[in-house]
């Protein structure tokens, strides 16, 4: 996993968020390379850090309905 600070970090919830507490959150700002996302629900708990790669991979096979319905 990189080593990334993320202390003053501004985390983003996305704007299609309703709020229903299925969300997270990204620090688009922390690294060049890398993307971190939490659970908003839970801000103290772990972070994921995937590079800016994998998270485009993800965010087009959702977009493909890799995932079923969302």
């Amino acid at each position: 996993m990189a080593d990334i600070d993320l202390s003053g970090v501004r985390w983003v919830k996305s704007s299609y968020s309703n709020n229903g507490g299925n969300c997270v959150e990204v620090a688009p700002t922390a690294s060049v390379s890398h993307l971190p996302v939490r659970d908003s629900k839970d801000p103290q708990g772990p972070v994921l850090v995937f590079t800016r790669r994998e998270y485009a991979a993800f965010l087009d096979a959702v977009v493909a309905g890799e995932f079923g319905e969302v």
